[in-house]
């Protein structure tokens, strides 16, 4: 018995040993970084820059995964985030008692998500059906239609005001709303979000979806429903939408219109090319440029004398410079540095040996 119990110990430790040999320093250095931010930064970094990079980067992640895993370039998870967000004023508590129903936040949540999932699915069961540019272009009608819905429609979305006075919960003794609480807990979700779509991106399922991607005539003769692997996919993208989008309301305090706006929702996108696509961490490195351009641009503007409104200028020239340079992103120049060096030096290995 003791010997058995030597025994697994042993390979659980061999395992282990294994699984942080595989971890790359620099996500190690990058990890401890992040974990101990709260130490060296103030609350407006860890909320405006970081938490906002979290959350911007959750809903671009589930852009990534439809478009790097499936193939499928979606403008509605903005949308799908900005309905979550509205669901949880809804149901939940917010300064319109007459249109919150006022349920406990552990209620509402869940019942958003959920909801965020049934729309990802609609909304996944309307755009499979095209492909290319067509995807592009109904999701985009989708979340335009949204958008000028919530605007015009005060029954249910109060309009262009929105809902505000939505409270961020507390539990576990915590205020959540403070600044290095929700620091963690984007983290935290964005940490979560990002591992579930990587295993998901190993598992059988996430294999067949990328087989869909490449070949799909291939992967129907060989048994595979099309049709219900990409609804699938976009209902899982919208459980990653739905809880980016119930971050963004608790940080905010409200939910309006602008939050689904066309503009928005094109954010999203640039996020996610910029950062790299093909790579669920490039959503949140292109979710941290964003956040950083959006809160230091208006006053690089201003103290140069130009309008400090044209920030989203610096934000698509830098778009186009890394598109042009790397189709895959941040991510891209980085591999493509990192190749270069590295074949340098083995270059350099080379000759220093034949001249020896």
């Amino acid at each position: 018995m003791a010997l058995a119990e030597s025994s697994t110990r042993s390979a659980a430790g061999a395992a282990m040993g294994e699984w942080l040999q595989r971890i790359h320093p620099a996500w190690a250095l990058v990890a401890l970084i992040l974990v101990i931010m709260p130490a060296i930064a103030n609350g407006f970094v860890l909320v405006q820059i970081f938490g906002w990079s979290f959350m911007l980067g959750t809903i671009a992640l589930s852009l990534m995964f439809l478009a790097g895993y499936g193939g499928m370039v979606s403008l509605a998870q903005m949308t799908i985030a900005g309905f979550a967000g509205y669901m949880v004023a809804i149901f939940g508590v917010s300064g319109l008692a007459t249109l919150s129903i006022g349920w406990p936040w552990w209620l509402a949540t869940p019942m958003a998500l959920v909801l965020a999932m049934i729309s990802g699915a609609i909304i996944g069961a309307l755009a499979v059906r095209t492909e290319g540019i067509y995807t592009i272009m109904i999701t985009l009608a989708i979340a335009a239609a949204f958008f000028y819905f919530t605007n015009e429609n005060y029954a249910l979305f109060n309009g262009h005001t929105g809902i505000n006075s939505v409270p961020t919960p507390q539990f576990l003794g915590v205020d959540w709303k403070d600044a290095i609480p929700f620091y963690y807990l984007t983290l935290g979700v964005a940490v979560l979000c990002c591992w579930a779509v990587a295993y998901v991106g190993r598992a059988p399922f996430g294999l067949a979806l990328q087989g869909i991607r490449d070949n799909p005539r291939r992967m129907a003769a060989l048994g595979f429903n099309v049709y219900a692997h990409r609804v699938a996919a976009y209902v899982f993208a919208g459980l990653i939408a739905g809880l980016g989008g119930v971050l963004l309301v608790w940080s905010n305090g409200e939910i309006a219109p602008g939050t689904v706006s066309v503009s928005a929702a094109i954010d999203i996108l640039v996020i996610a090319v910029v950062g790299g696509i093909a790579n669920p961490i490039g959503p949140f490195i292109g979710a941290l440029i964003y956040a950083v351009l959006k809160t230091f641009a208006q006053d690089f503007l201003v103290s140069v004398g130009l309008d400090g409104n044209r920030f989203r200028l610096l934000i698509g020239l830098g778009f186009l410079a890394i598109v042009f340079f790397s189709p895959d992103g941040v991510l891209g120049l980085w591999a493509r540095w990192r190749n270069r060096m590295l074949t340098g030096a083995a270059r350099r290995q080379r000759e220093g040996g034949g001249h020896g």
